[in-house]
């Protein structure tokens, strides 16, 4: 599991965490039943305290993306293909919402808009 903390990001540190090991996990790069480093271990390997990797994982846990067991650790859960489309859905959301933004701002009509999502979608 490899994770980078930017201190330049607007993210809070816990939520950094989180959103790499979600990335890692969505991606198949964290296997199902893959044992995750410990609370304690991830703080020390991160340089962080236990609170930050606890709430980190708290989220994870919550979000249905791993659960702990006591005295065994903390495991990646089977991936849920309905889950991880999911989470695209709103990341794509997300993007779509920052995309109308800039077109405001651009004064860049509707019509255009679809245009340019349509040769997008036709170049791949």
């Amino acid at each position: 599991m490899n994770i980078n903390i930017s201190n330049k990001s607007d993210l809070p540190i816990y939520e950094q965490i989180k959103v790499q090991i979600k990335d890692q996990i969505m991606s198949g790069e964290l296997c199902e039943n893959e044992y995750l480093p410990s609370i304690r271990q991830l703080a020390k390997d991160l340089g962080f305290s236990v609170i930050t990797t606890t709430r980190a994982y708290s989220d994870l846990e919550n979000e249905g993306f791993i659960a702990t067991v006591q005295g065994k650790g903390t495991y990646v859960l089977a991936r849920d293909n309905n889950m991880i489309r999911e989470q695209y859905l709103v990341r794509i959301e997300d993007a779509f919402l920052k995309a109308l933004d800039y077109a405001k701002v651009a004064k860049i009509q509707n019509e255009e808009l679809v245009e340019i999502l349509k040769n997008l979608i036709g170049g791949k």
